[in-house]
């Protein structure tokens, strides 16, 4: 049977990653809001360039000298390469 030094040993070090994870929950839910508020922000963005992209997509397909212009040609998918960090 341990000893009540060990029990109270014990319960401290349970309080103690108690702690912790309560305040590894707080800044993950932080993060979540952060982004979830971000991906709000950029709502109206994403709206207007789809207006934008599906004029510019209904331009071209009534005109046959549309693939003459070098900003809408078609052209091979470049893969980047990830640089540590997740950064591109």
């Amino acid at each position: 049977m341990p000893s009540l030094i060990d029990i109270r040993r014990r319960i401290r070090s349970v309080k103690n990653t108690q702690q912790i994870t309560k305040a590894m929950k707080m800044v993950s839910a932080a993060k979540l809001r952060r982004a979830q508020d971000r991906t709000i922000a950029a709502r109206p963005y994403s709206t207007l360039l789809r207006k934008v992209l599906g004029n510019v997509a209904a331009a071209v397909a009534g005109d046959e000298h549309a693939a003459e212009n070098p900003l809408l040609a078609r052209r091979a998918e470049q893969r980047r390469r990830q640089r540590p960090g997740g950064r591109v």
